[in-house]
């Protein structure tokens, strides 16, 4: 993993069609939209608010990438910011760059302001964001039970 660069999205644009593609791919296909919607989101991001995302590339390779949004789950708009969108390439996972690409996102986030972070997952992906410091606060939320995650990025915050 020493020989991975995790760059901001918006300074690295050579890759949003790769992480468009990936995303669509995963996400964005079953709920039927276009990829070049998701391409025209990912062509606004920030280097310095949000939305920005983040790349990780072995030179002008892609390994992968990570989001922080505004809001991820329709029914819990009052939840900001999210760390969205966490993707790592089949050969690269279960080297611990997902927990690379997600701690760049906290660390986004908590340079932003930001005293908290959350995150949705589906269930079977749960324990693997209990593990690593997150803290779930609700479970079974839309079409796809989400269990939906908080991460305090300072000392003595309230959970929601």
């Amino acid at each position: 993993m020493s020989d991975v660069t995790i760059s901001n999205l918006a300074a690295r644009s050579e890759f949003i069609g790769t992480v468009a593609d990936r995303m669509w791919h995963a996400w964005w296909r079953e709920a039927g939209e276009p990829l070049a919607t998701l391409l025209g989101h990912l062509r606004d991001f920030k280097t310095d608010r949000v939305p920005l995302g983040v790349v990780a590339h072995r030179g002008d390779d892609f390994v992968g990438s990570a989001l922080l949004i505004d809001s991820d789950v329709d029914e819990r708009p009052q939840y900001t910011p999210w760390l969205a969108a966490l993707w790592v390439e089949p050969e690269e996972r279960m080297r611990g760059m997902g927990e690379a690409l997600s701690e760049r996102i906290v660390a986004e986030a908590r340079a932003l302001g930001f005293d908290r972070i959350y995150l949705c997952a589906v269930p079977d992906k749960s324990a693997y964001y209990a593990r690593r410091g997150w803290t779930e606060v609700e479970r079974g939320v839309g079409a796809h039970q989400l269990a939906i995650f908080i991460r305090r990025l300072g000392e003595g915050e309230a959970t929601t």
